[in-house]
């Protein structure tokens, strides 16, 4: 799964974003204006020189001059940016692509829009709610499900729990494993 915090449904059918948050400015690299960029998501892998990149929460846009990795982040030369200076100005910033330049996620993997506000149905056929928050853990996510009664269930984003996800049917399908039962009330 792709996303970053806490992921909450707006209980409408969910859109693509605009901008996909890909990494963080760490802080200047060099003197002549380059960034060390940590990345938050693998989609940072999209970028490329001349493609465009946006900055900051007002997306300011940048054309990529050269962008390669540097140990475990990124090393990115914008065009506009040429000292130390101009990019210290972007210390911690968020680094944005526009969804419509990544390329599609390999398959079974979803961006967390694309999962908020799913029908959560057991596979013993029990329609538990609705997929309303997703937190990430580190480990895994967790889905949080508002049920029907309004009890919340949370489940973790485990192969051994989530069985199937159906975009088109707005479906996901989910084995409760022991412990994980909603408590009936």
């Amino acid at each position: 799964m792709e996303g970053s915090g806490k992921t909450k449904s707006s209980n409408k059918a969910q859109q693509p974003p605009e901008f996909l948050a890909v990494g963080r400015i760490v802080r200047p690299h060099g003197v002549r204006g380059n960034l060390l960029v940590a990345a938050e998501s693998e989609i940072i892998q999209c970028i490329a020189s001349e493609t465009q990149v946006f900055l900051g929460a007002n997306h300011i846009a940048f054309t990529v001059r050269h962008f390669s990795s540097h140990r475990d982040q990124y090393l990115l030369s914008l065009e506009a940016l040429n000292s130390r200076e101009d990019a210290e100005a972007y210390r911690e910033a968020t680094l944005f692509v526009r969804f419509e330049d990544t390329s599609p996620l390999a398959e079974g993997v979803y961006f967390h829009w694309q999962l908020l506000g799913l029908n959560v149905v057991s596979d013993e056929d029990e329609n538990l709610g609705t997929l309303e928050e997703i937190i990430e853990t580190g480990a895994n996510d967790v889905y949080l499900i508002h049920t029907h009664s309004g009890a919340e269930l949370l489940l973790p984003a485990i192969e051994s729990v989530i069985k199937s996800i159906d975009l088109e049917k707005n479906l996901m399908i989910v084995h409760l494993l022991p412990g994980l039962k909603p408590s009936s009330s």
